[in-house]
């Protein structure tokens, strides 16, 4: 038998809305509105949670260009187009400026990584026919790629991969 008595463990108090709020941007970069939408969605009263977030953003915790240039590079880099970036910047809540400056921070060629795709999914030759031209095409339209980028990539002569 033990000379010790049992610690009793103290209960554990509920995350704080700043807490709460740290503990989701540590994971990854959040919008002020999606920041704000999940403290709300986790019980924080809607004026609380407005409050915090404003003091995590003047703080640096969460800053909107952070989270819009994250989002560019990462949805770039899972083979969506410009078009489609841009509409799912606007579902952030993000303003016209702040989304263009976002997209102009990316530093890759949108007709090439349109290319990289249609290569993916057809080889190093492309598409060898009609139909499946226009399928690449219909992938890199719901892709979010512009038309140039889209004549571009499904019509590329093989010799062009080597340059």
């Amino acid at each position: 038998m033990s000379d010790h008595a049992p610690r009793r463990r103290r209960p554990r108090q509920p995350p704080t809305p700043t807490q709460r709020a740290l503990g989701l941007l540590t994971r990854r970069e959040h919008s002020r509105r999606e920041l704000t939408r999940k403290l709300t969605a986790r019980g924080v009263e809607a004026d609380e949670a407005l409050a915090t977030v404003a003091k995590l953003t003047d703080a640096g915790w969460q800053d909107d260009a952070r989270f819009a240039e994250s989002l560019v590079r990462s949805r770039a880099g899972s083979g969506y187009g410009p078009r489609h970036i841009r509409a799912e910047l606007g579902t952030h809540g993000l303003g016209g400026d702040a989304v263009e400056a976002a997209m102009a921070s990316f530093e890759g060629d949108w007709t090439e990584l349109a290319r990289d795709l249609v290569r993916r999914r057809y080889g190093d030759a492309g598409p060898t026919d009609l139909a499946q031209r226009r399928k690449a095409a219909d992938l890199l339209a719901r892709r979010g790629f512009d038309g140039d980028s889209i004549r571009t990539a499904t019509r590329f002569d093989p010799d062009d991969a080597e340059s």
